[in-house]
């Protein structure tokens, strides 16, 4: 038991002795009960993986708008705790501006991925204590609609024992995080991590660019959609009248397979019989002409390109199209600009009018400006093909046979990837060292599932990813 505790035990009279044994009873107590889930959750860490900071960002918004709570603003007033919600607020906003810089350093800097830690184990704990105040809040509240004779004579004796149960606890508690925040935010200036104005983004998280390749014993399903495109490159019949070269969208958010379906499309015999050339370029968030022209013409020739000239790429690439029948794709495209568009466009006219080009966006608007023709929409893939999918990464097999215990949470994790296979290979892959039912218990209860999207733009499967961390 904490000195301060001792201190706070001589302010109270010594007829109130009771009292104080009704306090340690309660604090004794309440030391010992923490949520099992949230230790669990903790305690699972045994994967390299990294920690996005807009998931953090989430929860930390979430606690920033908890605080500013009519009902906890009223309570702050009560009890006098403004003060100590307005030093929080403050810290929170501090720690929220330096969290890009932080996932960015994490990967070349151990201490920074430590802070990462502490501070998703502080905001667990900090929600923990809002829940607290907000528990007392309504109770009390409760008891001040409460106008019987009975009622007050209650109000009055919880009131009583809540002066010292409550106010003792919780003011421990304010006591411990607030200097826990002090710290974090002490730590941050330590390692040197740069406030972002607005806590906003000035790049993107770097992902690995898409390639031509794919293993096609770990792909499920998607036959039917291979063979719809195919059908489109070799025999469909133009829907628009507009001179150039076909383009086929294929269209989806992100995680349901967009860029697998078209590698399965461009590595298909039949495909590679009828073209005489083929080059795949994954295009990405940060779009620069020149580096796609260049990679385009390195797909093509087969070999590095010294050339960094736009006009002389164009000319190359055009000559090596001319006349060729050839198929392009068009990977994870983001640029909405037409005039952009226009210009990749025309070495592409060169080629024979049988050429076709494949794109991948999440964009409708995207498929709208390159597509000539109706844009794919790719669906979610069916359920037996995500478990299939889920058992091959996780067990390493396409069924539960050798691993009976897990079948029925693992085909409950399954249901909840709502069909999205990416969510499915990532949970798979989580999941692959950890073989006991309670590990995989735990990844389909957590809460994570049920953050608001409005504040993480990240899938909830791929949410747990990020949080089940090794350190």
């Amino acid at each position: 038991m904490h000195a301060s505790f001792f201190a706070f035990y001589t302010l109270i009279p010594a007829q109130s002795l009771l009292i104080w044994w009704v306090i340690s009873i309660f604090y004794y107590h309440h030391s010992l009960c923490f949520p099992v889930e949230r230790f669990c959750f903790r305690s699972m860490d045994c994967g390299a993986a990294v920690v996005v900071e807009n998931i953090i960002s989430s929860l930390l918004e979430t606690l920033s708008e908890e605080l500013v709570s009519p009902m906890l603003l009223d309570f702050a007033r009560k009890e006098q705790l403004h003060n100590h919600f307005n030093n929080w607020q403050t810290i929170l906003h501090k720690i929220q501006a330096v969290l890009q810089d932080a996932e960015e350093r994490q990967f070349t800097v151990r201490f920074v991925k430590i802070w990462l830690n502490d501070l998703k184990d502080l905001a667990y704990d900090i929600e923990d204590v809002l829940d607290d105040f907000s528990t007392v809040a309504l109770r009390q509240k409760s008891k001040e609609e409460s106008q019987t004779i009975i009622g007050k004579i209650r109000k009055y004796m919880y009131s009583f024992f809540d002066q010292f149960t409550f106010k003792y606890s919780l003011a421990a508690q304010i006591k411990e995080i607030t200097a826990r925040m002090q710290m974090v935010a002490k730590q941050k200036d330590e390692l040197g991590l740069i406030e972002r104005i607005g806590g906003s983004r000035n790049r993107r998280q770097q992902r690995i660019p898409s390639t031509s390749l794919v293993n096609k014993s770990l792909v499920f399903g998607r036959e039917s959609e291979k063979d719809f495109i195919i059908n489109k490159l070799l025999f469909g019949e133009e829907e628009s009248c507009e001179v150039g070269v076909p383009v086929i969208p294929i269209v989806g958010m992100g995680g349901l397979g967009k860029t697998t379906l078209a590698q399965l499309v461009y590595n298909d015999d039949r495909v590679k019989t009828f073209f005489e050339l083929r080059a795949w370029v994954c295009v990405s968030e940060e779009f620069d002409i020149v580096r796609v022209m260049k990679t385009l013409l390195e797909s093509l020739n087969s070999a590095a390109s010294d050339k960094n000239d736009w006009n002389g790429l164009q000319n190359e690439v055009t000559e090596m199209l001319s006349k060729k029948r050839f198929l392009m794709v068009l990977g994870d495209v983001w640029n909405e600009n037409y005039n952009d568009w226009m210009a990749l466009r025309s070495p592409f006219e060169a080629g024979s009018p049988e050429s076709k080009i494949i794109v991948t966006t999440r964009n409708q608007q995207v498929a709208s400006m390159m597509g000539t023709v109706s844009a794919y929409h790719l669906k979610e893939m069916s359920y037996d093909h995500c478990l299939s999918l889920f058992a091959q990464h996780a067990l390493g097999s396409t069924n539960f046979d050798n691993h009976p215990n897990l079948k029925v949470v693992g085909e409950a994790i399954v249901k909840r990837c709502k069909g999205l296979p990416l969510a499915v290979k990532t949970l798979a892959g989580l999941l692959r060292c950890k073989m006991g039912y309670h590990e995989w218990e735990d990844i389909l209860n957590s809460k994570i599932w049920d953050l608001p999207e409005k504040n993480c733009d990240i899938l909830p499967a791929l949410r747990l990813s990020y949080y089940y961390l090794l350190i």
